[in-house]
Order: structure tokens, then sequence, then C-alpha cells
């Protein structure tokens, strides 16, 4: 997944968290709202019809009538009137009794002169109605159909509103990510135009502050630091060359015959004819194992080569250079597995390699001789290369693996 898409999908996540939170909070008060209002309704309407029935305004048979006949159409308040000792006086529908009124409500009316309810989908109250000098009790409850109804329209409002803004908010983070990521494509299209013969070309820096600009900046040392390397490969294969002419030339001249030369002088000059070919021999071994190992991974030839004849491949290799030097190969454990002692690479560079680790240190230690360990560990399979030589620095160390770095001694 591209960091385009990446950001996209999580600002549209964050900003969609961040709006559906609003909404939740939006529909949450709306609804603390309603409940507010329709117990406010609740009160006004107990007390209008208490007061009528009280003050003998209607009596009980007409205000029943008139309940029965709106509850066909609208959502009808039903009241209740009863007297402080939980004496019934007036009852909207007795059949329904939506609030259920006991001894213990009426002392809870009574000891906090008002209370509110929720039955089932009914809302309702409970209150302490003083009339002419005498107090009673008053419960009232509805449906507040209208006021549901408005919610339930506001909820489907909100989560078109949602859908809708989350669709939106997307595209907006989409036209955001590739606007913020433009710089980089420029960048990665810059890079692409840098190449071996065009190494000089350096990526442009619109602002050294910015994170980009950075990422430019620092590109551009690399860019530099690989433009010194390559001078400096370039100054390494001038050398060779230069360095490779030189006994070719003395070889050429010192071979040369001329009559008047005597035998002793032939004999020195085949010496350092000798001599010239030994050491561009050693030149040019170095320069063909450097371009082997430099080969892409594709180019190298792999094949499945047992350890131990590799080894034992190698130290005669090195005995027949060196008749002096002594190597000791010491098998510390035996295994029934091939697999363990088996590894796939290439034959030539591995024998390349542990011939010269050999070789250094037969050539570094008092007595010339090189110890060579090989045992297992797991699936593993662990050589260990000793002798009793000068050893490295700490400096000399940091530098194992730089091409032709030689230590001082």
């Amino acid at each position: 997944m591209k960091i385009r898409t990446t950001l996209t999908l999580k600002y549209t996540g964050v900003t969609a968290t961040v709006f559906l939170i609003c909404m939740i909070l939006i529909y949450w008060v709306s609804e603390r709202t309603r409940s507010n209002t329709f117990f406010h309704d609740l009160k006004s309407e107990a007390i209008t019809k208490a007061h009528l029935f009280l003050n003998n305004r209607a009596d009980a048979a007409t205000m029943q009538s008139i309940y029965t006949n709106n509850k066909q159409f609208i959502n009808e308040v039903e009241v209740a009137v009863y007297t402080t000792d939980f004496r019934m006086l007036y009852h909207d529908a007795i059949q329904n009794d939506i609030v259920k009124e006991n001894r213990e409500m009426i002392r809870q009316i009574l000891q906090k002169k008002e209370i509110e309810l929720h039955i089932g989908k009914y809302q309702g109250i409970g209150m302490v109605y003083p009339f002419n000098g005498k107090d009673y009790i008053v419960t009232a409850a509805a449906y507040d159909g209208y006021g549901y109804q408005n919610l339930e329209e506001l909820q489907n409002t909100l989560c078109l509103l949602f859908v809708t803004g989350l669709s939106m908010l997307f595209g907006a983070g989409y036209l955001l990510a590739r606007t913020s990521l433009k710089p980089i494509r420029d960048i990665v299209s810059e890079a692409e135009r840098i190449t071996a013969s065009e190494i000089s070309r350096r990526l442009p820096v619109k602002n050294r502050n910015d994170e980009l600009g950075e990422l430019s900046t620092t590109f551009n040392s690399l860019l530099e630091r690989l433009e010194v390397s390559f001078n400096a490969q370039k100054m390494f294969v001038s050398n060779v060359s230069h360095e490779m002419r030189t006994p070719l030339a003395a070889l050429t001249a010192e071979l040369a015959l001329q009559k008047e030369r005597t035998p002793e002088q032939y004999r020195d000059t085949l010496n350092n004819a000798l001599r010239d070919a030994h050491r561009m021999a050693k030149l040019t071994d170095g320069l063909l194992n450097l371009a082997k190992a430099d080969y892409s991974k594709e180019r190298i030839k792999m094949q499945e080569i047992r350890l131990d004849e590799l080894l034992l491949d190698a130290r005669s290799v090195i005995l027949r250079a060196h008749p002096s030097y002594k190597v000791e190969l010491i098998f510390e454990q035996e295994s029934d597995d091939d697999r363990l002692i088996t590894v796939r690479g290439n034959l030539y560079l591995l024998t390349i390699a542990f011939s010269n680790l050999i070789e250094n240190n037969c050539k570094y230690a008092a007595n010339q001789s090189s110890v060579v360990q090989i045992s297992f560990w797991k699936e593993w399979a662990v050589i260990r290369l000793s002798d009793n030589g000068v050893g490295m620095s700490e400096t000399e160390k940091q530098h194992l693996f730089t091409l032709f770095y030689r230590g001082e001694k």
C-alpha cells in the first residue's frame, strides 16, 4: 500500500471518528432536550387537568370522555389525582393505569415534591399540587410520539450526513495526500535520472528547513560520497594500469636479446623477469578475484559444496605455493547429516576466500602455521581460523571489510 493511500485512510479514519462522536453528541443532546421538554409538557397538562377537576370546572365523566376521544387521534396525557393518604379522586383511564401508583410512590412524591418516571416507552411525572390550602398528589404519563418521530428523522439525517461526509472526507484526504506527496514524487523522478554516467547530478532543494529539504540534502550528501567513491575506483584502475605497464615494460626490455651480454647478465635478466612475472601474476589474480566478487548475484554460478572438501582443496593450494607453511585441519565433531557441512555457493570464490584467510594466518604467524577448526551448532557449520600472529587493533577491526585497507603490521 502506497503512502498516499495510507495517509488517506488514516486521515479519513481519524476525521470520521471525530465526526461520529460529534453526531452522537448531537443525538444525545437532542434526546435530552426532547425528554426534558416532554416532562415540562406533562407537568403543564397535569396541572391543567387537576385544576379543572378540583375547581369543579368539569366533572370526571366529561374529562374521561375527552381523554378517550382524543386518544384515538393523539397521544393524550393520562392524569390521575390522589389525596396524600392514597385515596384516588380522579383517573383518566383506570383500566390502563400507565403509572401504576402505590403507597411507596405517594410517599416518595410527598418527600421529593416532584419525581420523573420512565415506564417502558412512556414518560411520567408525579407531583404535589396545592389547592385551596390542601395538598394533592397528581400523576401524569404519555408517549411522546411527535418527539420520537422528530428524533428518528434526526437520526436518519445524521446517518445520511455521516455517509456523505465520509465520502467527501475520503476524497478530500486523497487530494490532500496527493498534493502533499507531490514533492516526494518529484524527488523520485529526479533521482531516477541520476545514473553512474551522471553521478554529478543533484536533487533540487527548495526549502532546507522542512523535512523534504532535509531528505534532499541528505541524499545529495550521499551522492557526493558516492561520487568520491567512483572517482577513487577510477583512480584505482588508473594506478593498476600503471602498475601492470611497469612490470610488462621491464619484462619486455629485459628479455630483449643482445649479443654482447654475458651468461651472468642473462641469468640476472631472467631472475628479474621472473620476479616481474610473479608480481604481475599476483596483481592479475587479485583483479580477477575482485571482478568476480563484484558480479551481480544472478551471474555467479552457485552449486552445492561440501565444506570439508573445500577446506582440503584450499589447504592443498596453500601448501603447494608455500611448502614451509603448516595448515592443521581439526574436525571437532562428526555429523551423520551431510546437510550440516554442505553449503550453496560459488566454488572458485569460496576457495579464494578460505585460501586468503589461511595464507594470511601463516604469513603473519611466528611459526607460519594456521589452525582451522570445524564444528556444528544447531543447523550451522562453524569454521574458526586462528594463528599466533600480531592480531589486529580495534581501529583496524573497524576497517575489516574496507577494500584494500592494510593494517600497520
